[in-house]
């Protein structure tokens, strides 16, 4: 098996904030940039400058690529730390913490991998995000380690039937970038055409 037959970790955050993004992604090759997703840019390469060290107490490193074999997993971590014995990626996200668990679920797939690269358990993640300059942490719990091995399985269903998810509207389709490539309003009202005939 060969990378490209591997999940890549932000397809977990992709599908939990929408399945049908995922497929466009993942499935159809389609991405497009709006300001949000620039900015997330933006921050990723000013955070994946290779390099590790030590900063106080704290041993950081920095874009490090994370695999696993048990999930078909592969990645790229934006922060590693370790504090006595303790290691925990941090996940660099744009905007503020949100109403989704997306975010937390890109943190357990990286903690996944670690366990696995590092034959030890890890027990928290962070996501920083920018727009609070705060980081939050994420308890990898068993029911957060069940929902990213569930939200696997469905990401590598979809890759392996290619069978589109449709469209369904909420509020998260503001800020998409793909929001006009998916037009799920249209989609929602076809629908209920279709029902009423």
């Amino acid at each position: 098996m060969n990378n490209s037959d591997y999940i890549t970790i932000a397809a977990l955050n992709q599908y939990s904030y929408c399945p049908h993004r995922c497929w466009r992604m993942f499935c159809a090759g389609e991405f497009r940039d709006n300001h949000y997703t620039l900015e997330g840019t933006d921050l990723h390469e000013r955070v994946h400058t290779l390099g590790e060290g030590n900063r106080e107490e704290v041993w950081q490193v920095r874009a490090i690529w994370l695999k696993s074999e048990r999930y078909q997993l592969i990645g790229k971590a934006d922060l590693i730390e370790s504090v006595e014995e303790e290691v925990y990626p941090i996940e660099y996200k744009r905007g503020k913490k949100g109403e989704w668990d997306n975010d937390e679920l890109q943190v357990c797939a990286q903690a996944l991998c670690l366990e696995e690269m590092m034959g030890k358990t890890i027990e928290r993640g962070y996501v920083y995000y920018a727009q609070t300059r705060r980081r939050q942490a994420v308890e990898i719990t068993e029911e957060l380690r069940q929902e990213a091995i569930a939200t696997l399985e469905a990401i590598s269903n979809l890759l392996k039937t290619g069978t589109m998810p449709p469209p369904i509207y909420t509020k998260r389709c503001r800020g998409c970038s793909l929001f006009h490539q998916c037009l799920p309003q249209a989609a929602d009202k076809v629908k209920r055409y279709q029902e009423a005939s």
